[in-house]
């Protein structure tokens, strides 16, 4: 199936002075709400996390194979694979390419069930991942390049797990502040995305890896706080316009599956 019959309509672009009130209130508290987080934080507060920091990625870590073989699954319909951009219109900039493509199992505590079907042995191992928030494999294209940006709060932790990496990964990295990192297959980088950080694939080969967000360990008051935060943004437009364009993707994707020879 080539691209363009595998894409449904396209999401538009978001014009900021458009977003909603709850949006804009959001961003003028985003600093309140990360120094409230690093405050309050049970575990390091530095761009780059020791993966040990959460004991559940061992688990994970031992299963990455049969990860990654549902992750290679998944790929055989790869142009049926939303681009991130096709997802989050917020994206857009730093996605605009559409070599940034994303396989959502869980979105913000909403499980996408059809694709975690397809992905059952991942589906059963994040659900059982404390504290949840996202969870979805990350497929970077040879050449691809992400800009530099950060993530919404410092009420999250992001974890990658290698799953698909190029020959020579030091050549496909992610710069975290002033650390730069490549993903090895079977081995987690943790970081807090609310820091500045960019990537490069500049190999031939395509970059695939389980991303998973969860809530920053805190103590009483910033778990409140984060709750509140992250109640807001799973009903903000960011999550629900993203919800509503997986379910145009889905119906790609059971046409691609549908019209796979047998």
């Amino acid at each position: 199936m080539t691209m363009e019959k595998a894409r449904p309509a396209s999401a538009k672009a978001v014009d900021a002075n458009k977003r909603p009130l709850i949006i804009k209130i959001g961003k003028r508290l985003r600093g309140t709400m990360n120094r409230i987080s690093q405050d309050q934080s049970n575990i390091p507060t530095e761009p780059v996390i020791a993966a040990d920091m959460f004991p559940w990625t061992a688990g994970l870590s031992e299963k990455w194979q049969v990860i990654a073989d549902e992750a290679a699954s998944i790929l055989r319909h790869r142009d049926a694979v939303p681009p991130l951009k096709e997802i989050s219109p917020d994206h857009a900039r730093i996605a605009g390419d559409g070599n940034w493509r994303s396989f959502f199992l869980i979105g913000y505590g909403y499980e996408v069930a059809e694709n975690c079907a397809r992905a059952p042995v991942t589906a059963d191992l994040v659900r059982r991942i404390p504290d949840l928030n996202s969870a979805f494999f990350s497929i970077l294209e040879p050449g691809a390049t992400i800009p530099r940006h950060r993530g919404v709060t410092r009420g999250l932790v992001t974890c990658h797990l290698g799953l698909i990496v190029p020959d020579s990964p030091e050549h496909c990295t992610m710069q975290v502040e002033d650390s730069t990192l490549f993903w090895e297959a079977g081995k987690w980088l943790v970081f807090d995305d609310s820091y500045y950080h960019q990537v490069h694939n500049n190999t031939d080969q395509r970059r695939v890896i389980l991303l998973v967000q969860v809530k920053r360990p805190m103590r009483l008051l910033g778990r409140l706080a984060n709750n509140l935060a992250l109640w807001g943004i799973r009903r903000s437009p960011f999550v629900q316009d993203a919800r509503r364009n997986l379910g145009m993707w889905e119906e790609a994707y059971k046409q691609a599956e549908q019209n796979e020879p047998a």
